[in-house]
Order: structure tokens, then C-alpha cells, then sequence
């Protein structure tokens, strides 16, 4: 394993990150490449976790000669956002100068050309060339996996349509519940940026090509047992794609959890602020009608209550992890079976 620190200076004098990039040599020139990352979002760890406890397996099989194709791991992939605490609270999605997204607003390149990216030391902000510095990491490999996680949730994958049904392999290997499939967005996250340029290629020259970003649970599912098994879930794929080579693993591809469009996914959101009392828990399975979530906005006084039901029938995927909301803030996540009435392009959240 070959470690190199990549710094990107800082907007003012006397600032600075480092970017730590963990490079697995492959021996076969024409096997698979894959690219890993975590806490894009500063504050997730389960992926952070999960490569923990991947690193030494993968520098096992490359002592033993069993790496095909190269691997390049970023376990922290925004110093910038895992350094944001505010009053004693970590604050890591969004970067407090713009307050964009960490993972919005990435270039999308129609070719795997990088050359016009800005440079480490070009006049831009270091958010805009710490994204052009993890694009230049990620698109030379046909596997792009973007690790983050939800705030109280079952493992799940976010896919663009062009990659399925051959992706199944990877939420075989994860454990993943669901899946939600896009087409198109918006926002400009790092998977779409890292899928735009595969889908200029044809349908055959796609299929090497694996591009995700896996939500491993919540925020809170950080710990030894997970963080292992989300390890050997994430070698298990590795293994199956070629990049591994370990005969001792055999991957059965038996993904039958739900596959949603963007599109049908329901996001409950509060129409007051208030405190929140959920009905059900991740996972359930719930008719239309039945009751989510309570918010209540007068202490004391039920007739302030506020209950949201179902507006179709489907599985709770995510809830929210604070238990007091804002006017408009999402508290869950509900996979339908058909468009929702509320739908809209692009991203789920923010």
C-alpha cells in the first residue's frame, strides 16, 4: 500500500488541508479498478467506519498478490467539512462560506478527461478544488463507490437506471433494502458526476462500469460489528467484480428488495415546527393511510397535535434523527409504488 498526502492550500494565508490517498497496486493490467471513498459529508462515518476495517484485508491481498486491478481509497474525503464545528456541534454537510451542499455542484465532464479541472493551485475556492481533486481520484476506475449515510435508516443505494439490473451484485454483497434508481438530476452530486461521462459510452462498454453512492444506515450505526460487516460486504463486491481475486469468496446475487424511482419516493415534511413523535420505525411496511409521524406544536394541548399518514402504501426507509423539526424539514422517507404527487426532480434532500 502506497500512502500519498495530497495539500490543497487554504482560501487565506496560514490554512491548509491534506488529502490522505491509499493507492493498491493491481497485477492485472486489464482487470477492473475501483475507487472508494467516505465522509464527504464530514459527520458520516459508517463508510468511514466500513473502510477501517477494509484497508487491512486489502493490503492482505496485495502482500498476497491477490490484487487485480488497483484500488484507491479516500477514507476522509473532506477535511474541510470534518473540521466545521459550530458550539459543540459538528456541522459538516454543508460548507459554512456558501453554504452549498459538499456534495453538490461537482463538474460534469463528458468525457474522463480531467485536464479541465481547476488545478490544486488555481484561484478558486478550496471547496470547488478539493471537488475537482476527488473527481481526478475517482473517474480513471470503472468502480466509483461514494460512501455516506442517512440519519436513521436502512442500508440502501442511490443507481442510475443505465446500471441496473448488473448492480444488483453490489446490494447482494451490502445487505442493501432498497435501491433508488435515477435518470437525471439537478444537483450535480459526486456519483452523478462520476456517472456522466460512463454514460456517454454504449450499452456493452457500461456494463464493467459500477458508479453509487451507498447509505449504510444512520448516523448513529457507527461500531466494531457494522463497521466490519459493511467491510466484508464491500470486499465480498470487490472479489465478484475482479478486482480481488480470493477463492474463498462466492458472492450469491439474490437482491429482491424494492427498486424505486426517484420519482416515487414520498418525503413526509413537517407543516409546523414542533416536536416529533413517530408511529413507525425504518423499516416497516404500511399501508396508505396509516399513521407516520405526530408533530406537536402546542406542549400540553393535544389539539395542537399535528399526524401525517401514509399517502400510499410502501416501506419507511429513513427517519429523521432529531426529534424537533422545523415548518418544511423532511422527517421521512417512503418508498411507493407510484409517482408521488409531491415528486420532484433531482435530489431528495438539500
Amino acid at each position: 500500500m502506497k500512502t500519498e498526502t495530497i495539500k490543497l492550500a487554504g482560501d487565506v494565508p496560514g490554512n491548509k488541508i491534506e488529502l490522505r490517498v491509499l493507492r493498491f497496486e493491481g497485477k492485472h493490467e486489464k482487470a477492473s479498478t475501483a475507487y472508494l471513498q467516505s465522509s464527504l459529508h464530514g459527520s458520516e462515518l459508517p463508510g468511514q467506519a466500513a473502510l477501517h476495517f477494509l484497508i487491512p484485508m486489502l493490503e492482505k491481498a496485495e502482500n498476497e498478490g491477490r490484487v487485480a486491478g488497483n484500488i484507491t481509497v479516500v477514507p476522509q474525503a473532506n477535511p474541510v467539512g470534518s473540521a466545521q464545528w459550530l458550539s459543540h456541534q459538528h456541522l459538516g454537510r454543508f460548507e459554512f462560506f456558501s453554504n452549498v451542499n459538499f456534495n453538490r455542484s461537482f463538474p460534469l465532464l463528458e468525457t474522463f478527461d480531467t485536464s479541465g479541472l481547476a488545478a490544486i493551485d488555481a484561484p478558486k475556492s478550496l471547496a470547488e478544488r478539493l471537488k475537482a481533486q476527488l473527481l481526478r481520484l475517482a473517474l480513471p476506475h470503472e468502480i466509483v463507490l461514494d460512501l455516506h449515510c442517512d440519519d436513521e435508516s436502512e442500508s440502501y443505494l442511490y443507481i442510475h437506471q443505465a446500471f441496473l439490473p448488473e448492480m444488483y451484485d453490489l446490494a447482494s454483497a451490502l445487505g442493501s433494502s432498497a435501491i433508488l434508481s435515477w435518470d437525471s438530476t439537478a444537483d450535480a452530486a459526486f456519483e452523478e458526476a462520476c456517472a456522466h461521462p460512463v454514460l456517454q459510452l454504449s450499452q456493452a462498454q457500461r456494463k464493467t462500469h459500477a458508479v453509487t453512492t451507498v447509505e449504510f444506515r444512520g448516523l448513529n450505526d457507527v461500531d466494531i460489528e457494522t463497521g466490519k460487516a459493511d467491510a466484508g460486504g464491500l470486499y465480498r463486491f470487490l472479489v465478484h467484480r475482479g478486482v480481488i481475486i480470493d477463492n474463498s469468496v462466492d458472492l450469491k446475487v439474490d437482491f429482491n428488495g424494492p427498486v424505486t424511482p426517484l420519482e416515487n419516493v414520498e418525503m413526509i415534511r413537517a407543516p409546523q415546527g414542533g416536536m416529533i413523535f413517530f408511529h413507525v420505525d425504518i423499516g416497516a411496511e404500511v399501508e396508505a393511510g396509516a399513521k407516520l409521524v405526530t408533530v406537536v406544536t402546542i406542549p400540553g394541548d393535544p389539539s395542537g397535535d399535528i399526524t401525517l399518514t401514509a399517502p400510499q402504501a410502501g416501506r419507511i426507509l429513513t427517519r429523521r434523527s432529531h426529534r424537533y423539526t422545523r415548518r418544511g424539514d423532511d422527517l421521512m422517507k417512503l418508498l411507493g409504488t407510484k409517482r408521488s404527487d409531491n415528486a420532484r426532480p433531482g435530489s431528495l434532500e438539500a
